[in-house]
């Protein structure tokens, strides 16, 4: 995966892909790569696992040689035209950065563009080896990935129909661009996956994404089951690890992260899974 330049990672809510980017993001640091890491969606998850406090949109530096910023549509919107037309003050009108803004709210497409191209613009800058983009969850991003199709069909030619030609082919590009889905062995998370999966199989919008389960069970070697406690938990960790393996049939994934007991803390949690993935890649 660290051999793209664009990892955009996603899931349904709650199974841990804001943990999963932050721990890409440290291996790539780790592995010496000019590392962005983009929180596309709510604030908190990728600060929260780097232990920065809140994110702003011009990229901040959070560890040597990885940096971490948050979307904001507006700001982006203001840069992108601040550079197509060449107005260095743009950021300084405020009613003219509310008035683009209300336009990106309601145009069919353009909220969707303008995060995702933010991404692909920091891609074709150079100035990072991989942009690691903790994406919105699986029920959103079909509308963010499929806005250059959007955009392409409303717009006839000219310059945005260029750049959002642009955009599409870097996004379906394999060799650029890998689609990570992040999930959990349960009922709700696996269907809401198994969509996913096969919506991006008819709109070949990206190439065939990797899968990611997380808290994966290990299962229990030893068959005795002690009195008491002991006992009962080892009973209820047998039933969990049997529904959890009839999920992940149902998937399967390239990858799995084991489940970490104990207390932890965000940061914590994003180390332990940038180890686990040292460890499969």
């Amino acid at each position: 995966m660290l051999d793209r330049r664009l990892l955009i990672v996603s899931g349904k809510g709650g199974v841990g892909k804001s943990a999963v980017t932050a721990g890409l993001a440290l291996l790539a640091q780790r592995r010496g790569l000019r590392v962005l890491a983009m929180e596309m969606g709510s604030p908190g998850g990728l600060s929260a696992h780097f232990g920065t406090g809140p994110l702003a949109f011009q990229p901040r530096e959070v560890r040597p040689g990885l940096h971490a910023m948050q979307m904001v549509r507006s700001d982006a919107l203001l840069e992108y035209l601040s550079i197509q037309l060449n107005i260095k003050g743009v950021y300084g009108f405020g009613p003219f950065a509310r008035a683009f803004d209300a336009l990106a709210t309601t145009a069919p497409g353009i909220r969707e563009i303008i995060t995702i191209g933010k991404a692909i613009w920091e891609v074709k800058e150079d100035r990072w080896d991989i942009v690691i983009a903790d994406a919105p969850p699986t029920g959103q991003i079909g509308s963010f990935l499929r806005a250059p199709v959007t955009i392409a069909e409303l717009v006839p030619g000219g310059k945005v129909r260029a750049q959002a030609d642009m955009m599409r082919d870097i996004l379906a590009d394999e060799a650029t661009t890998e689609m990570v889905l992040v999930t959990i062995p349960e009922e709700l998370p696996t269907t809401e996956t198994v969509e996913t999966l096969e919506w991006l199989e008819s709109e070949k919008v990206v190439s065939t994404p990797k899968l990611i389960a997380n808290r994966i069970l290990e299962e229990l070697r030893d068959p005795s089951t002690p009195p008491g406690p002991l006992g009962e938990a080892a009973q209820l960790h047998r039933a969990l690890w049997s529904e959890q393996q009839e999920w992940l049939e149902r998937l399967p994934p390239e990858h799995k992260l084991p489940y970490l007991f104990g207390v932890f803390t965000p940061g914590e949690v994003a180390a332990r899974i940038c180890d686990e993935f040292e460890t499969i890649t």
